[in-house]
């Protein structure tokens, strides 16, 4: 452990010469998610401005353009996106968990950059961009998420005295400088409503005392050196009118005498000759003042024509800068346009596609709901006449069963009055038959009597 924090020093103190680091950039933590914010990262890839127009930017040159032209500030999220009041605990606005909103734009950027793999020439340049503070400070948020805890010294190191001015708050209200923020990305792990990649704690240490041991450095700009020269010039203005010196009481004057009485005590001593003598003295002395103001006057005169022509000059030089670098602009921003007019139409076409597929969506959405609804009634329709057809089929069976039970009890009563007589018929036959054969069984008899007694009589008559 201790070899380690003693190693730990030299790799955050010590600068690396040039060429010593190659072009290529080395990667700290997540090389997918740039360990930003989880909530953060799911807005950014979800948002229509990075699958859409950030993804058609395929360059650097084309996303530090698209930097100029955005961003405003540098917060994660924009301005009344968020709504974070009553939340405690992990789903602070701190955390950045809980409630996502709109991702900003700087953001976005931000990891579009990192999906383009900057090299270190690349961030180099974006560091020390001129014409807007805000792709400076997209830069340095970049080092702060990608690059080794030991090497975040070294990338700011030359830029902690910066005096650039920035709003980095959305809606405006938090103005720092380069130098401010730099120092607040070393030092604290908050930054608005989210965190950056923890720091180890020996190395956050050595930052902590290189920052303290390293006062503020006050950087005049040339505005303030033109600020000064004004200033001077005021200066000398008014020593030009109070030339006249202060006279400072003489020790045998008190401050209690009047000068009116001295003066006539003087008159009385010298008399009028040394009046005389005294207005002499002071004309020569005011001439000679007078020739040093004119000479002093025309050394001034020709220091300020030389500091106006050198300030025409500056100012001139900068004029043409501005030109330059707002005809520039112009051809970007005239490109951009083309290029957005042609997005714009794309994407006005893509929006008359999309509504003209919304409302045959709707179209074909109101048929099947009207469609759904005549079903609908058709099946209640439906489901009312089986319903009345089954109370009628059941009335009608419950009348046929009466019916029928009717018809059957008619039918049994038949029956049973037939079968009685039928019975009674049966019975009247058999008594007749029975009488008849009783009537057969007697003639028969008779007959037979009649032989027996006739053949006996034969016989009778035979045997005689």
């Amino acid at each position: 452990m201790a070899n380690v924090g003693n190693q730990l020093p030299t790799q955050a103190v010590s600068k690396s010469a040039p060429g010593k680091h190659g072009n290529v950039l080395p990667l700290w933590g997540n090389e997918k998610t740039m360990n930003l914010n989880p909530m953060i990262l799911t807005n950014v890839l979800s948002s229509p401005y990075f699958k859409v127009q950030l993804y058609e930017l395929k360059t650097y040159h084309e996303v530090v353009d698209e930097i100029y032209f955005k961003v405003t500030h540098v917060e994660p999220w924009e301005k009344g996106s968020r709504k974070t009041a009553g939340q405690t605990g992990m789903c602070g606005g701190v955390r950045g968990v809980g409630t996502g909103g709109i991702v900003s734009t700087a953001f976005c950027l931000l990891y579009k950059l990192f999906t383009l793999k900057l090299t270190r020439k690349q961030l180099m340049g974006l560091i020390t961009h001129t014409d807007s503070p805000y792709i400076r400070a997209l830069g340095f948020m970049y080092i702060r998420y990608t690059q080794p805890p030991t090497d975040l010294i070294e990338w700011y190191d030359g830029f902690l005295d910066d005096e650039e001015e920035l709003d980095v708050k959305a809606g405006g209200g938090c103005v720092m400088t380069i130098g401010e923020m730099l120092r607040s990305f070393l030092t604290k792990l908050e930054w608005f409503s989210t965190l950056f990649p923890r720091i180890p704690v020996p190395m956050q240490k050595i930052i902590d005392q290189q920052i303290k041991a390293r006062p503020r450095k006050i950087v005049q700009k040339e505005t303030q050196e033109d600020e000064a020269t004004f200033t001077e010039s005021g200066r000398q203005g008014e020593r030009r009118r109070s030339r006249t010196p202060r006279r400072t009481p003489s020790p045998r004057r008190s401050p209690k005498r009047s000068r009116s009485r001295s003066h006539h005590r003087e008159r009385d001593r010298h008399g009028p000759s040394f009046d005389r003598e005294l207005e002499r003295e002071r004309d020569r002395q005011r001439k000679e003042r007078e020739g040093r103001d004119r000479d002093r006057d025309r050394g001034d005169r020709g220091d300020r024509e030389r500091r106006r022509s050198r300030s025409t000059d500056r100012n001139q030089d900068r004029r043409e800068r501005r030109r330059s670098r707002s005809g520039s602009r112009d051809r970007r921003g005239e490109r951009r346009d083309k290029e957005r007019d042609g997005g714009d139409d794309r994407s006005r076409r893509k929006d008359r596609d999309h509504h003209k597929d919304r409302g045959t969506e709707r179209e074909k959405s109101r048929d099947k709901k009207s469609r759904g609804e005549t079903d609908d009634r058709r099946h209640k329709e439906d489901r009312e006449r089986h319903r009345e057809e089954r109370k009628a089929k059941r009335s009608s069976r419950s009348r046929s069963r009466e019916r029928r039970h009717k018809s059957g009890e008619e039918k049994s009563r038949k029956r049973e009055c037939s079968h009685s007589r039928d019975r009674e018929r049966d019975g009247e036959q058999r008594s007749y038959k029975r009488s008849r054969s009783k009537e057969r069984s007697h003639h028969q008899r008779e007959s037979s009597n009649d032989h027996s007694k006739h053949s006996e009589r034969r016989r009778s008559q035979s045997t005689e």
